[in-house]
């Protein structure tokens, strides 16, 4: 199969590449997977990140949410002097919107989730409108911390020539477990909580289609009648 960047994270690394221009610092792309997905990584260098980083090793095979999480905050401590690290907020095949959040945890950094805004940042906390059912808030967190951003945030650009050109002559480090002194026991099958059984297709809806046709007042008490008998009203 393809490798793909998961398109919540273009939000994340278009803004991390928007505060970089505006206060400096260094925005470092990081993922963990099989070696294929350096292609991801090149993506984001093309498009304005400065490096990247691989956590690739049989040994990753089969992390959930957790150990993936585990994984990676050792991989950022190992980094150092991160003050910020911006997720998408979910991916597009789990669904789970749980990595970035874990990471938080495992760092013991405080976070913001489905941020639409960032407000203002000075040298010690970042401002942020984050969205929830009821509307937003505004969160200041210090530094270091943890974001995971929604669409709204941004207009992530298009890779530029030069973007490209530095994508295909970076060299991406690949590190194992031993590099970023991630004990064996947390990581993989035998460190995940939780596995993947089975995976299935949702059953097929019913796409049984009723016309009413008549004047409004009847057709309306139809479509009324029908919903009640489905239990929708």
């Amino acid at each position: 199969s393809k490798a793909i960047l998961n398109p919540f994270d273009t939000y994340a690394i278009e803004e991390g590449v928007q505060l970089r221009d505006k206060f400096g610092g260094e925005v470092i792309a990081l993922s963990m997977g099989p070696e294929k997905a350096s292609v991801s990584l090149r993506e984001a260098i093309s498009v304005g990140a400065d490096r990247a980083v691989l956590l690739s090793d049989r040994a990753f095979g089969g992390s959930d949410t957790w150990a993936t999480s585990y994984a990676l905050a050792k991989a950022i401590e190992k980094i150092g002097d991160v003050d910020l690290v911006i997720c998408g907020k979910q991916a597009i095949d789990g669904d789970t919107a749980q990595v970035g959040p874990g990471i938080a945890a495992q760092l013991d950094w405080v976070q913001a989730t489905y941020v639409m805004k960032v407000e203002d940042v000075n040298s010690k906390s970042i401002r942020v409108k984050r969205m929830h059912e009821d509307g937003y808030d505004i969160c200041e967190l210090d530094f270091p911390a943890v974001l995971t951003v929604v669409k709204d945030i941004n207009t992530p650009r298009v890779p530029t020539l030069k973007g490209c050109l530095a994508s295909r002559r970076i060299e991406i480090p690949v590190w194992g477990p031993s590099d970023i002194g991630a004990e064996i026991e947390k990581i993989g099958l035998d460190g995940s909580p939780t596995r993947v059984v089975k995976t299935a297709p949702p059953p097929a809806r019913n796409t049984v289609t009723k016309r009413i046709e008549g004047l409004p007042n009847d057709c309306a008490k139809q479509l009324a009648g029908e919903l009640r008998i489905r239990g929708i009203l």
